[in-house]
């Protein structure tokens, strides 16, 4: 009887993607996007019948922004905004696909992205194939790949700009989607444009960050940036190195190419935890790095990559109709406070922005949609996510300031102090991921009420900012906060209670520069109300006229452990220490395998396969006359080919130029390998040639023999291991 039932489903699972693939097939006019839909429904069904290894399966579905939730059986999928920008209309097709395929909610996210969760895996094809209707993508939004760009959300309105970052972040994305030196790195790699000196992207926390500058050269202003390299949180964070002063604007998008193909080939990919970029320019120092991306120069697609600012296209604005309906300001201190706090004026003469306060960054598809019917005539068509977890609307004449506040306040989303103190930025913790150890949002939102209620002052105080993860990972940034939290636990009384790492002077100093916050003590979790009073109250009674950030460096670390220890006794708990915020029952730890980073994929049976697709790929780019794309993917399927054959052998593979060096040291020189002296001099070629048709079609062939070679040796090293 199961038997029948399993064979029935699966016929219906076939049946119904037949369909569908058909249906979007024909509505979707971009052939990239609908062939990435189709491998990805092909690739569930492989999964789904067991022909596709679930490691290599979910190295897939990551890039394809499909990232595994703490709740078996569904997803959570992260839908890729660049620099946090979406129309209207966007905004309104992602409510719409969240309740068709989700709970309803859109997750606002400190990458400006927007995360949806509970979402059958079996639909994400259809889910991916609606959203592609707006433009929306959901390739490379997790995984192993260049993520999210994200930028300054007052780039292009700020007054103090030297110029508008958005087309140069907008270029760097779509030349990156896509592009073959990254869709397998050992890590993510994360970028970031600041729009001026104040650095409000976070440059320095960045794997890319760049902050835009002008300089006269020959007698014309040049459009440049400050790029600075390796900066990270995490549990290990880092400071970003700079590498430019200033990069000429034209020479950026080929720096970065050159700084991704040293990442892919000598980044570490065993450890994932000593696999980001940081990492690799600690162990072989920036001077050495800066020498092997100079080195990359010669085989890049291009030597200079201008952008036409200038033609890219403005703000689209609204009619300015204020729309037929009565509407009054109920309280108008609250209103003025929430103007003086959410509200800037744009470089725009007679235009405003406005600032929302996100709670916890979720906010639901109706509302969504009645805040887009009932101000779509008076915000511009250009909606942008903060990395704070908010929303700004820009272009707004300030006669309809009233207006907009009490069609927020119906919503309630008109709480003032946007990017204050009370405007606390949190990542999902044990709600849907995996990693949470204790609960970031419930914390977040008890918080957020004892500052507003208790400390109302610090609702013009945009300095000292709050942030709290779930974990040590630190999604929600807590490694560069004023005052900080991770979700941790602690044992007591035989039993393990939620509790929080407290972390203290985090934040920016400007210019690419940042202070990564200390670790001072770990308390319960339900104490940190109690810690946040202890430390502003110590702050209003000796702070003075400094800033937090100088306040707490002079004091230091060992102060603050002082004066929070009291809150770390665990003597007098009581039972409600042992219930996490938010919960109803005695905390457990529940951690899963995390999936942010991507996967290790060490299968020898997938890695020929791969590379025969590598093969594919780089016919298809040489027959567009994608030259350097051509030859990148060529060298892929060579390394993977050399990596199966090395793995074969029981040789642990670490980086892509250890396996290139480990081929030669345990294949070529045993005589196995005789048709070059050295492999990788054979490989490495690409990079001291110009990108050309003719040795892009050389090249693919040199990649198609080793592959017939690798088979074959492959064959015969299995022959040897079963006699």
């Amino acid at each position: 009887m199961s038997t029948v039932f399993i064979d029935f489903t699966t016929f219906a699972f076939r049946h119904q993607n037949r369909i569908f693939m058909q249906s979007f097939r024909t509505e979707l006019e971009n052939p990239l996007v609908e062939r990435d839909i189709l491998e990805l429904e092909k690739k569930i069904r492989l999964f789904r019948e067991g022909q596709m290894p679930e490691e290599k399966f979910r190295s897939l579905r990551l890039a394809r922004g499909v990232y595994g939730q703490r709740q078996q059986g569904v997803q959570m999928v992260r839908i890729k905004l660049p620099y946090g920008k979406m129309t209207l209309a966007q905004w309104k097709r992602c409510a719409a696909v969240s309740d068709e395929y989700s709970n309803g909610n859109l997750h606002l996210t400190t990458r400006q992205d927007i995360q949806i969760h509970y979402v059958s895996l079996d639909r994400t094809p259809q889910l991916w194939a609606e959203l592609e209707q707006d433009q929306i993508t959901l390739r490379e939004a997790c995984g192993n790949t260049v993520r999210n760009i994200t930028a300054s959300d007052t780039a292009g309105i700020d007054p103090e700009e030297p110029f508008d970052v958005t087309p140069y972040a907008h270029t760097m994305f779509e030349y990156f989607l896509r592009k073959p030196v990254c869709q397998e790195m050992g890590r993510k790699f994360k970028i970031a444009f600041s729009n001026s000196e104040k650095d409000t992207a976070l440059t320095f926390m960045h794997d890319l960050g760049v902050i835009p500058r002008i300089q006269v050269l020959e007698g014309k202003k040049v459009r440049g940036f400050k790029v600075l390299i390796a900066g990270g949180l995490g549990a290990q964070p880092h400071l970003a190195v700079t590498t430019h002063e200033f990069l000429e604007a034209d020479l950026l998008i080929p720096y970065l190419e050159a700084v991704l193909r040293v990442f892919d080939r000598h980044g570490e990919r065993n450890s994932r935890h000593k696999a980001r970029i940081k990492f690799l320019v600690q162990k072989i120092g920036i001077d050495a790095f800066n020498e092997l991306v100079f080195a990359e120069q010669k085989a890049l697609t291009c030597q200079r990559y201008p952008v036409d600012a200038d033609a890219f296209p403005p703000a689209q604005l609204p009619s300015y109709n204020l729309p037929d309906a009565s509407y009054s300001i109920k309280n108008e201190f609250q209103y003025e406070l929430w103007k003086n706090t959410n509200v800037v004026s744009q470089k725009q003469e007679g235009y405003v922005a406005i600032y929302v306060r996100v709670p916890n960054g979720n906010i639901s598809s109706d509302s969504s949609r009645r805040l887009i019917e009932q101000l779509k005539d008076v915000i511009a068509n250009d909606v942008r996510i903060t990395i704070n977890q908010g929303l700004q609307f820009r272009f707004v004449k300030p006669e309809h300031l009233p207006y907009i506040y009490s069609v927020l306040e119906t919503e309630g989303f008109a709480a003032a102090g946007f990017g204050s103190t009370a405007d606390i930025t949190s990542c999902p913790g044990t709600d849907t991921c995996n990693l949470g150890i204790s609960n970031s949002t419930g914390t977040a939102l008890t918080l957020s009420e004892v500052i507003e209620d208790e400390f109302p002052e610090f609702l013009y105080n945009k300095e000292l900012c709050v942030k709290i993860s779930g974990c040590m990972n630190s999604c929600g940034q807590h490694g560069m906060a004023s005052i900080g939290f991770h979700g941790s636990s602690l044992k007591a009384k035989g039993q393990v209670l939620p509790a929080l790492q407290v972390l203290i002077g985090g934040g920016v100093l400007g210019s690419g520069e940042g202070r990564i916050a200390d670790k001072v003590i770990k308390v319960p979790s339900k104490r940190a109300p109690e810690v946040v009073r202890t430390i502003l109250n110590d702050y209003k009674e000796h702070g003075g006229s400094r800033s937090f950030l100088d306040y707490s460096k002079e004091k230091g670390d060992r102060y603050y452990y002082e004066l929070l220890k009291p809150l770390s006794d665990l003597e007098s708990l009581t039972p409600e220490d042992f219930i996490d915020w938010g919960q109803q029952e005695n905390f457990s730890t529940a951690i899963g395998v995390g999936e942010c980073a991507g996967v290790m994929i060490d299968l020898v049976a997938t890695l020929i396969l791969e590379a025969e697709e590598k093969i594919e790929l780089s016919e298809e780019c040489i027959s567009n006359l994608a030259w350097a794309d051509g030859i990148y993917h060529a060298y892929s399927a060579q390394v993977h080919s050399a990596k199966a054959i090395l793995l074969q052998k029981g040789v642990q593979c670490n980086t892509q130029h250890g396996i290139l060096t480990d081929f030669d040291k345990h294949i070529t020189a045993a005589g196995l390998f005789t048709a070059v002296a050295s492999f990788k001099d054979h490989v490495l070629r690409m990079n001291s040639q110009e990108p050309s048709a003719s040795f892009a079609k050389e090249y693919l062939q040199q990649a198609k023999a080793f592959i017939v070679y690798a088979k074959e040796l492959r064959e015969t090293m299995v022959k040897e291991e079963t006699q």
